[in-house]
């Protein structure tokens, strides 16, 4: 095996790590919301808070690391985006209040939101353009690794040891990340280009005319894809409590469908270098809205049991494609910058996903009227791309 094969899997390990306890925490979230619903009677809306208070941090943190990324480096604010992950997930273990709860989700939103544009970003810079596609597809896989953890930690630890048990177990191991992270390189494009341009001349230069057009698909694309990711899945054990399933049941049955965001993410990785990027995203959100409506739709257990692990496999094989696809839109010097303010503004979809699932169950919404909701959000991200989006298979980053 070459040196460049060994950096590579080096590389994709100590990011894809700190991805997966990322990932972990947020999978977490939607199992915690439903059992902080009974243990703290919290009403639908309040509930909806937590996960929207966890996207405006991640809003907030996309927007501000991705900035920081392009003036002090890649590897820099990886590792205080894991910092304040890892220290607030531990802090809310002793929380006994929605209040402080909810200002320690927002402090993990933060280092959650600012971590993932600048991740593939780095990864992105440090790959030969033959393999860059296929290498953040497969970082993004990580993601659907710590979905798994928290779909098994919550249906063995929280019923039986209580959901405080399940947060340090989220914080703890992150640490270990930070140890492997510190040992890792800078971005070798970074590191090499010229820094004397202002945080907000990078930001002018997003919106300028030759990046105006890529600007607006990634911002309509995140946002789509955003809201209607967290609208759906943090109430996915919810929603299966709302379909007659005890909260038992609704564990079990969402960690099945977990597990089909695995073959989502390798099919994903095996086609962007096939078929390009565009393919990838319009075909893979495609099967998503589909998948969203017969999600609603279905009154069986097999039809929601099919119609949420083809949900599982074609979302999360998007993701991968969108963190593949964003950071080649952009130049190295504003690179982290479009990429964190795409997913910042993405992130403000985040937040009214939750939400308004929250306040349409508490004024009787059926779930049916809901998901065909997130079915046409879907559709807009798809247009975005085929109208106004380029394929940058194979292309050498600026």
């Amino acid at each position: 095996m070459n040196q460049t094969a060994i950096s590579q899997r080096k590389l994709l390990g100590i990011a894809g790590l700190g991805w997966l306890f990322d990932a972990m925490d947020v999978g977490m979230l939607s199992f915690l919301m439903a059992a902080l619903q009974k243990d703290w009677n919290l009403t639908a809306s309040q509930v909806g808070w937590i996960g929207s208070v966890n996207s405006i941090g991640m809003a907030v943190g996309a927007l501000v690391f991705g900035l920081l990324a392009d003036r002090i480096g890649r590897k820099n604010v990886f590792i205080v985006t894991l910092l304040l992950f890892s220290i607030g997930s531990g802090l809310s273990a002793l929380t006994t209040t929605l209040a402080a709860f909810l200002a320690l989700r927002f402090l993990i939103g933060m280092g959650l939101g600012g971590e993932l544009p600048v991740a593939s970003t780095l990864v992105s810079e440090a790959v030969p353009a033959k393999d860059r596609g296929r290498v953040v597809v497969l970082l993004e896989s990580f993601w659907a690794g710590g979905w798994l953890l928290a779909a098994l930690i919550s249906y063995f630890v929280i019923p039986v040891y209580g959901w405080r048990t399940a947060l340090w177990m989220a914080a703890i191991p992150a640490l270990y990340a930070i140890y492997l992270r510190l040992r890792l390189p800078d971005s070798p494009r970074f590191a090499a280009a010229q820094k004397e341009e202002t945080v907000w001349s990078n930001i002018v230069k997003v919106w300028s005319a030759p990046h105006r057009k890529e600007t607006v698909m990634l911002w309509l694309l995140w946002f789509c894809v955003v809201f209607s990711y967290y609208g759906m899945f943090l109430w996915l054990p919810s929603v299966m409590v709302m379909k007659g399933f005890s909260l038992i049941k609704s564990f079990e049955y969402v960690l099945i469908m977990t597990l089909a965001q695995l073959p989502g993410y390798f099919s994903a990785a095996w086609l962007i270098e096939r078929a390009g990027r565009k393919f990838v995203l319009v075909a893979y959100l495609l099967g998503t809205a589909l998948s969203a409506y017969f999600f609603g739709t279905a009154e069986s257990l097999v039809g929601l049991m099919a119609s949420g692990i083809f949900l599982s496999f074609f979302n999360l094989g998007a993701w991968g494609a969108l963190y593949a696809y964003t950071p080649e839109q952009y130049p190295t010097s504003i690179r982290a910058t479009g990429a964190g303010m795409a997913a910042a503004f993405g992130r403000i979809g985040g937040i009214f996903g939750p939400l308004l699932v929250g306040s349409l169950v508490a004024q009787g919404v059926s779930v049916t009227m809901i998901f065909t909701l997130f079915c046409l959000a879907v559709l807009v991200a798809v247009l975005s791309v085929a109208v106004l989006g380029k394929e940058t298979k194979q292309q050498e980053l600026a």
